[in-house]
């Protein structure tokens, strides 16, 4: 059977968390080979009032793992944000695949017109389609800290390219 909201999201999902988990290595690299502490990496930004890379990479992680687990209509698991190293957003980024990847894809079945609530019981709550929700919300969100992430260590010297953001499709 077809699945197409488990199509449109997961393998998409998948492969930027791969392609992110390449980026970080290539940056763990690069600071060994130039002698540069992790940190200068970890905790940049492209501007002041931006979240520093960790958090960027924790984001991605929590847009990939929630926007998959509300389609799928099941519970989205609480990471603690507590990286403070590659290694650690690696582990992240493990964990996160793993869980997106144990979603049986006929979970996602209807949940184009199921009623994803956002900030449910504030001032600023939303309702909105699944389909809406996707990919009128998820999926910028989560290309937004993807992409920042790479641009945070692009401008930083890490020798990257359009390649090693689009990872292995």
């Amino acid at each position: 059977m077809n699945h197409p909201m488990h199509t449109t999201s997961v393998p998409v999902f998948k492969q930027i968390l791969n392609s992110l988990d390449v980026i970080l290595s290539k940056a763990e690299e690069h600071a060994n080979a130039k002698k540069i502490e992790a940190s200068v990496f970890l905790q940049a930004r492209l501007a002041p009032d931006m979240f520093p890379l960790i958090r960027q990479v924790q984001i991605a992680a929590d847009f990939a793992k929630g926007v998959s687990a509300r389609l799928a209509g099941v519970d989205v698991p609480e990471f603690e944000d507590t990286e403070v190293s590659f290694s650690d957003l690696h582990a992240r980024l493990a964990k996160t695949l793993a869980f997106i990847d144990g979603l049986d894809a006929s979970l996602f079945d209807d949940s184009e017109t199921r009623e994803i609530v956002l900030r449910p019981g504030t001032p600023k709550e939303k309702k909105l389609s699944g389909t809406a929700y996707l990919l009128g919300y998820g999926l910028p969100q989560f290309f937004f800290h993807a992409t920042t992430t790479y641009a945070i260590l692009r401008h930083n010297g890490v020798e990257l390219g359009k390649r090693d953001f689009m990872g292995e499709y």
